[in-house]
């Protein structure tokens, strides 16, 4: 059961206004219902959300919290002067007064996304994630001298998800390389690597939190048995120290803590957001 919903009111997609509820609603320990209401760019879609809100507050006999990063002053005011919710509205917390302080008028732009085909760092977003899908798990070589990181660790330590974040979130050109029984053999990097070495960021993982994910994937196969997930870690991590690759563990991180790590090491001239 919820203790309390939530909604999330934006005039364009709504990840501002998300992004903004999860970092305020992770020093709190509840239950939240998240209701996401994006697009509200009239006044009568502004009236629909209140009476969205206002019936949620008298059915459940609480005030929902609502999150806003509604630029439309017009349609603000309908949702600040009608709903029955607690209202944290992002332009009048931090927009406002960076305005008086300033001494300027912000731009309250509508949507994050509103002028996509005149943006350069969107387009170069769409490339970026292009390049990472196109070398995913060691599918291509071509074009390695264009990647600003490449990701290298066993199976299933999390390069693939770190690396499509990288691209979506920076417009990083990621990609990403599997090492695998045969690089063991050899104990080198893939000779693919090798000439970009500086471009190289290692992942690993504890063993026993990789068979557990084999396992989800493979269930009672070698590839997932713990004996053969400590000698694969073992090899990689042995195989990082002996190329001198800068590398770190998932176990225990989150992409995004894991994207924060590898932008502080590889310190791109570039980030796209």
């Amino acid at each position: 059961m919820h203790t309390r919903t939530v909604f999330l009111l934006s005039d364009g997609t709504g990840i501002t206004a998300e992004t903004f509820a999860n970092a305020i609603l992770a020093q709190f320990d509840i239950t939240a219902r998240r209701v996401r209401l994006p697009f509200i760019d009239t006044v009568d879609k502004a009236h629909q959300t209140v009476r969205q809100i206002n019936h949620t507050a008298e059915t459940e006999g609480k005030k929902p919290i609502v999150f806003s990063t509604l630029a439309n002053a017009e349609v603000f005011q309908v949702v600040e002067q009608g709903c029955k919710g607690m209202l944290m509205d992002m332009f009048g917390t931090f927009v406002q007064p960076l305005e008086v302080e300033l001494g300027a008028k912000s731009l309250h732009r509508v949507g994050r996304f509103s002028d996509v085909s005149k943006s350069k760092e969107y387009n170069d977003r769409i490339e970026a994630i292009n390049f990472s899908l196109a070398h995913d798990d060691g599918q291509s070589n071509r074009d390695l001298a264009g990647a600003d990181v490449i990701l290298v660790g066993v199976s299933r330590s999390g390069k693939t998800p770190t690396s499509l974040y990288l691209a979506m979130q920076h417009g990083l050109k990621a990609a990403n390389y599997p090492l695998i029984p045969e690089d063991f053999d050899r104990r080198q990097l893939p000779p693919a690597l090798v000439p970009f070495r500086k471009k190289i960021f290692g992942l690993t993982i504890d063993p026993q939190r990789l068979a557990e994910i084999r396992n989800e994937r493979r269930p009672g196969s070698k590839y997932a048995s713990i004996e053969n997930c400590r000698h694969e870690v073992a090899e990689a991590e042995a195989m990082m120290r002996r190329a001198g690759i800068r590398w770190l563990s998932t176990t225990t991180k989150s992409i995004e803590e894991i994207a924060t790590n590898i932008l502080q090491e590889i310190r791109p001239d570039r980030l796209g957001y």
